[in-house]
């Protein structure tokens, strides 16, 4: 776990001189490992750097781009590291009567969220956000929960159930068990947090994720994606020092996540952050559909969506063009601190 203290207001600090603001993480890693970290990004891309006038040291026109893509972001992983948090598993058809069981064990865990940066997070299965739960309406959902972690949890699921199965009254301790058993309903995109107190405590250290429930009438076949926002506090000041979608600070400029033209593609979207009023995407290139909670007949058109801790949607788009499009938080200081990344749109 790094020692050093990584606020927020040095990280933005080190964007001063730099006209392409999401390098900003870059540099504050380099400065946080000479102050204690455990590694760091090794060297810098001057060509993509500028001065406050936007000219390299000799005065000539800076040559590059906005952006860090590739090996210049700097982002914990391989490419395939978190694919069981974007990709869903396949949508059920309705069927009377079935059971969808799933199991979810409490378990503490250092996650490495950006380079050299380890924070020490509560978390469903290991991940942060935890494994995403999908039943289609009108299934009886089950699921198995083991506390393996230091601290007494529960599992609060948003939706329609009986008030014994909500996760505030029935807490867990350390190396207990409990069962969570229910109709799913009503059909959208739901999330599942920790309910134990102090909660946002619960929730910032990592244990949430995404709940998917299906219509009994099945939506239109798609490439589904899976995008949860939040944030981390590594410094326990009460504001974050890195923004994420699924965990890992700036992973999908990294490894952009390929879909193919025309082609429709359908994102789950939800924002548990923590100590943030709001949190935002924002899609360059293109506008998309959107639906809030995934009910309803409600769809928006737009290419920017905000919200709050604990709102979801459905995205639906087919991309326009071939080529990368940035997607990132529409609020910069969240894009510079590791929320933002590619879609790479191909033929």
């Amino acid at each position: 776990m790094s020692k050093s203290r990584l606020t927020r207001r040095k990280l933005l600090a080190a964007a001063a001189p730099i006209a392409a603001a999401p390098l900003v993480a870059k540099f504050a890693l380099e400065g946080s490992a000479e102050a204690g970290g455990r590694s760091h990004i090794s060297h810098t891309d001057t060509r993509h750097a500028t001065s406050p006038a936007g000219t390299d040291a000799q005065g000539q026109a800076a040559i590059g781009h906005a952006a860090m893509i590739g090996d210049e972001a700097p982002a914990v992983g391989g490419p395939n590291d978190l694919d069981a948090l974007l990709y869903p598993p396949p949508a059920k058809p309705y069927r009377r009567g079935r059971v969808s069981e799933h199991t979810l064990v409490a378990v503490d865990n250092d996650l490495e969220i950006a380079p050299g940066i380890f924070f020490p997070a509560w978390t469903y299965n290991g991940t942060a956000p935890g494994p995403i739960v999908r039943a289609t309406e009108g299934d009886t959902l089950r699921v198995h929960f083991r506390n393996e972690g230091s601290h007494p949890h529960t599992i609060h699921f948003h939706g329609i159930h009986p008030s014994n199965m909500d996760g505030v009254f029935e807490v867990v301790e350390s190396g207990g068990t409990f069962t969570y058993e229910f109709e799913a309903r009503p059909a959208g995109l739901h999330l599942y947090h920790c309910h134990a107190t102090p909660l946002k405590k619960h929730i910032h250290k990592g244990l949430y994720g995404a709940f998917i429930i299906d219509p009994k009438e099945p939506r239109p076949p798609a490439q589904e994606l899976v995008m949860v926002m939040n944030g981390f506090d590594t410094d326990a000041d009460g504001e974050n020092n890195f923004y994420t979608v699924n965990g890992r600070s700036f992973y999908y400029a990294r490894y952009p996540i390929r879909v193919k033209r025309s082609q429709l593609v359908r994102i789950y979207l939800a924002n548990l952050t923590e100590f943030d009023l709001i949190n935002s995407l924002h899609l360059h290139g293109d506008f998309f559909r959107y639906q809030p909670t995934g009910t309803g007949d409600h769809w928006e058109f737009t290419d920017t969506v905000m919200q709050c801790q604990g709102q979801r949607g459905v995205i639906e788009i087919q991309f326009a063009n071939t080529g990368r499009f940035m997607f990132h938080a529409h609020q910069s200081e969240f894009a510079e601190l590791g929320w933002m990344g590619f879609f790479e749109v191909v033929d």
